[in-house]
């Protein structure tokens, strides 16, 4: 089992125009998800400086500008080795680049009052 789940999303500076490009403006962005169903604060924040580290190592490389990362870890990122989490990253990164810029997600707007169809 993998060590964690990444999730890509292309930044965009207007949220108007359909996300036919990243916005190169800024530089890759990581935000970091790890739930207390893995363990008190002490692990949890193991996990997350684990988790980081090999992003930081990682990220000049496999990282692209312009795009938003959400990491969820795994409990399997505690006692796994520093290497297998690297690996595991790098082919994170190789699917989710490889699949080129996904389209984003339009959702319905709910009005107050009124039930959706």
């Amino acid at each position: 089992m993998p060590a964690c789940l990444i999730e890509a999303r292309i930044r965009r500076s207007d949220t108007s125009k359909p996300p036919a490009s990243p916005d190169p403006s800024y530089g890759p962005r990581f935000g970091f998800t790890v739930t207390k169903k893995l363990g008190n604060a002490v692990t949890r924040n193991r996990i997350r400086r684990r988790l980081k580290a090999a992003l930081t190592q990682l990220a000049g490389t496999h990282a692209q500008d312009g795009y938003d990362y959400v990491v969820v870890a795994r409990a399997a990122a505690f006692d796994r080795a520093y290497h297998d989490i690297i690996a595991d990253l790098t082919k994170a990164f190789a699917i989710i680049h490889s699949r080129g810029p996904s389209k984003a997600v339009q959702r319905p707007k709910i009005h107050p009052g009124k039930t959706p169809p």
